[in-house]
C-alpha cells in the first residue's frame, strides 16, 4: 500500500493553517495498476487534494489495509479512481470494515480515470482529459452535493449492478478480444467502447446464434417483488417471498440499482424507481431482435413483453442451466448455476455533481 500524506495548507505568507478534522477531509484511492494512473496524475492529485490523504493500491491487501485506515480515522469522504471495479473493491472492503468497526460509513464518489464507468453516467463525473480531474475534485470542496444510493451485496461484494448470461459473455469476449489485439497496430480499437462493439459482433453475437438458450428459473428471496411494464407501470399483484417470478428460456438475467451499465448504456431503466427495490431484468431476446432494436435499447426505450421480463425486488436467487457465465461490476467471476443477491442494508451517500449544494 502506498500512502501519500498531503502537506499542511500554508497562508500566503508561508505559514501553515489548521489541518481540518478527518470528518472534513478527503481520501483518495487510486489504483496504481490502472493504465489511467500515471506518475503525473498520481502528481497532480497530490498537488490538488486541499488537505487531503492519497493512497495508491497495487493488491487485493493494499485495499484493506486502506479500507481499515480511512474507517478508523473516520475520514468524511473517499474517492476511488481507476473506473467500477476499482470503486467496487473499494467500497466492499469499506462496508466491511464498517461493519467490523461499528463505524458509519464516509461519504463516496469516484474519479474517472478507468475504462469502466456506469457510475460516472451517473453522478457527473469528468473525463479524466485535460482540466477534468482537478475541476471534479475542486467541485467537490466547493458545492459538490451527494445522493442517496442503495447496492447490490452478491457473493460478499458490494457493486452497483452484476448478471449472468449473455452481458457476462460479451463482458468475457471482450477482453479476450483486447488481449488477441494487444501488442498489434489495432490495440486501440480494442479497448472502450468500440472494443466492446466489435467484441460482440465479432464473437458474441454469432456465436449466439446457434447456442443452445439456458434453462433459467428466479426465485423471489425477499419481500414482495413487483412485475414492471411499460414506463414503469406495475403489471398484476405483488408477488411474494418464496414465489417464482420466472422460469423459462432466458439468455441474460441481471440486475442493478444504476441505470448505466457503462458507455451510457440505459440497460435498466427501472433501477430509480424506487429506493428500497433494485432492477431485475431477465431477456430471451435474440441477437437478431437485439441488433434490430438496438438503438432502443440502448436508450431504455425498447419494450418487449414477450422477450423482456422486467420486476423490482429487494432479493433473488437465480438458477441457470447450464452453469452461465457470471459478471459482478463489470468484472468476470466465471460461470455460475446458481447465485443469490440482495440489496445491501447500507444507504450508501455518494458523491454527485449534479445534485445541488444543499444535498450535501
Amino acid at each position: 500500500m502506498g500512502e501519500r500524506s498531503a502537506r499542511d495548507r500554508t497562508t500566503g505568507e508561508g505559514t501553515p493553517t489548521s489541518v481540518p478534522p478527518p470528518s472534513q477531509r478527503v481520501a483518495v484511492v487510486v489504483n496504481g495498476n490502472a493504465k489511467s494512473v500515471t506518475d503525473e496524475v498520481i502528481s497532480t492529485l497530490d498537488q490538488i487534494l486541499m488537505g487531503g490523504d492519497l493512497f495508491v493500491s497495487h493488491r487485493l491487501k493494499d485495499c484493506r489495509d486502506i479500507a481499515h485506515t480511512v474507517v478508523a480515522r473516520g475520514y468524511g469522504t473517499v474517492l476511488t479512481g481507476g473506473g467500477d471495479g476499482t470503486f467496487m473493491v473499494m467500497v466492499t472492503a469499506v462496508v466491511h470494515e464498517a461493519r467490523r468497526q461499528q463505524k458509519s460509513l464516509p461519504r463516496l464518489g469516484l474519479l474517472r480515470l478507468g475504462t469502466g464507468n456506469a457510475l460516472a453516467w451517473v453522478v457527473g463525473a469528468s473525463s479524466t482529459k485535460g482540466r477534468g480531474l482537478a475541476a471534479d475534485i475542486q467541485r467537490l470542496h466547493q458545492d459538490a452535493g451527494s445522493r442517496p444510493l442503495r447496492l447490490i451485496e452478491v457473493e460478499d461484494v458490494i457493486a452497483p449492478f452484476c448478471g449472468i448470461g449473455a452481458d457476462a459473455v460479451v463482458l468475457s469476449d471482450y477482453n479476450a478480444f483486447k488481449q488477441r489485439l494487444n501488442g498489434t497496430p489495432l490495440r486501440r480499437l480494442a479497448s472502450g467502447f468500440s472494443g466492446y462493439i466489435a467484441a460482440a459482433a465479432t464473437r458474441t453475437v454469432p456465436n449466439y446464434i446457434l447456442k443452445h438458450v439456458p434453462h433459467c428459473r428466479v426465485l423471489n428471496e425477499g419481500s414482495d417483488a413487483f412485475r414492471v411494464g411499460a414506463k414503469g407501470s406495475i403489471l398484476g399483484p405483488p408477488i411474494p417471498r418464496g414465489e417464482v417470478l420466472y422460469e423459462g428460456p432466458a439468455r441474460i438475467a441481471s440486475m442493478s440499482t444504476i441505470p448505466y451499465i457503462g458507455f451510457g448504456f440505459r440497460y435498466f431503466p427501472y433501477a430509480e424507481e424506487r429506493d428500497d427495490r433494485m432492477h431485475l431484468r431477465v431477456s430471451s431476446i435474440g441477437p437478431l431482435q437485439f441488433a434490430r432494436n438496438f438503438r432502443g435499447i440502448w436508450r431504455g426505450e425498447h419494450h418487449d413483453p414477450e422477450a423482456t421480463f422486467d420486476y423490482l425486488v429487494d432479493a433473488v436467487s437465480i438458477e441457470m442451466d447450464p452453469p452461465t457465465a457470471f459478471q459482478i461490476g463489470g468484472d468476470e467471476h466465471g460461470q455460475r448455476q446458481r447465485v443469490e443477491a440482495r440489496l445491501a442494508p447500507e444507504v450508501f451517500r455518494l458523491v454527485d455533481f449534479y445534485a445541488p449544494p444543499s444535498a450535501r
